[in-house]
């Protein structure tokens, strides 16, 4: 027995020491912290096991107005039974600015905290419009080599912060979430992020055309920083969670604890309600109780797509049609989504472990289950 526990000992220090070497050292602690713990991808209370920069609460909290008619209607039994079978956590209505209806599973509430993943990219998005009103950036087609000198490629110098809000930044970069070893992994685990980024060069002419990269999200909110000089959580706490009156702290995940970076890909652990008021600050055009956050001329070119080969995403905000009727949404991995249909005045937060079929443009998914069954919802009450 002691024989086989050398021999055990023994393969492991072999195979970890084969990792450090190889470059793939941050793989332990994804093997420590995703799949010891039962998950085979991220998931939505993992920044507890990660370090984070908090953003505190609003000083001025401002909760949702109560609708007259809050909770007063059932969702339908397809509702419940989809909800339950995709492993939703929160579901929530907002009419005419006011809450009508909220629905929690699995022990949640709510304050409880869910990673955002890619929800994140539409409020660097709002960071990097901010940046611009502030005049820390001159304009979307300043060229973001003029705040990262070190970025490599043969079109380092050409990608400007639009091609980088659109995900046309021409990086070379491979989206995959389930790939142990793919560099959207490395991204989630490394201790030096900035670094990772940096050695990903830009190889084709950006502005051409879509291809969503987390990577792109990366390096735009990398830009931010050097062009802000502060750290985004600050920066987006000053900006937008305390005027909008976010009424919890939140955390953003970072690479490491001492002067670490935000994971700007993702990973902001907010609660449904908070996440909401993105999305009336864009169904609002920047406003917020009569004050500019953003210039909405900037927010109406977010909600509108680039190319006209890719009409499902604007700056990094998707865009869906709903009966001919626009909607744009924030949108995260596993289905975390906060979907606005603004002809209706009308916000919807879904967060959950899984999903179901997603959704686009060309194909109809989970997002049109959401908004459907609101309508019908909210037709109960008429």
């Amino acid at each position: 027995m002691k024989k086989l526990l050398k021999v055990l000992v023994f393969i492991i220090l072999v195979i970890y020491g084969s990792l450090y070497i190889s470059g793939y050292g941050w793989f332990i602690e994804g093997v420590a912290k995703i799949y010891l713990t039962g998950h085979t991808t991220s998931y939505l209370s993992d920044y507890k096991v990660f370090d984070n920069n908090e953003i505190k609460a609003s000083t001025d909290p401002q909760p949702w107005p109560i609708h007259e008619k809050y909770n007063t209607t059932n969702s339908s039994k397809f509702l419940d039974d989809y909800n339950l079978k995709t492993n939703t956590v929160a579901y929530l209505i907002i009419k005419n600015d006011s809450l009508f209806y909220e629905k929690y599973y699995d022990n949640y509430g709510p304050s409880s905290k869910s990673n955002s993943f890619s929800m994140s990219k539409s409020i660097v998005s709002a960071l990097l419009g901010k940046a611009i009103i502030d005049g820390y950036i001159k304009s979307l087609d300043q060229p973001v080599y003029e705040f990262l000198p070190e970025l490599k490629g043969s079109f380092s110098k050409e990608v400007t912060f639009e091609d980088l809000v659109t995900m046309s930044s021409g990086l070379d970069w491979k989206e995959e979430y389930y790939s142990p070893f793919s560099v959207t992994a490395s991204a989630y685990f490394v201790d030096n992020l900035s670094s990772l980024i940096l050695n990903q060069e830009i190889i084709e002419k950006p502005g051409e055309s879509f291809k969503y990269l987390s990577g792109a999200t990366q390096l735009l909110g990398m830009t931010i920083v050097k062009a802000t000089g502060r750290n985004l959580s600050d920066y987006l706490y000053e900006s937008f969670w305390d005027p909008m009156g976010m009424e919890k702290n939140a955390f953003w995940q970072i690479d490491r604890p001492k002067n670490g970076i935000e994971k700007v890909f993702c990973c902001i652990a907010s609660n449904a309600r908070d996440f909401a008021k993105f999305g009336k600050l864009y169904k609002d055009f920047g406003r917020w109780n009569g004050e500019a956050l953003i210039d909405s001329a900037y927010v109406a070119k977010s909600i509108s797509p680039r190319f006209k080969a890719s009409p499902e995403y604007g700056y990094s905000w998707w865009l869906e049609k709903w009966n001919d009727k626009k909607v744009f949404l924030m949108r995260g991995h596993l289905g975390q989504y906060v979907i606005v249909l603004p002809d209706e005045n009308l916000i919807i937060v879904r967060l959950g472990h899984s999903k179901g079929e997603i959704s686009s443009i060309k194909s109809k998914g989970d997002v049109y289950v959401y908004i459907d069954e609101a309508i019908k919802m909210l037709n109960n009450i008429n």
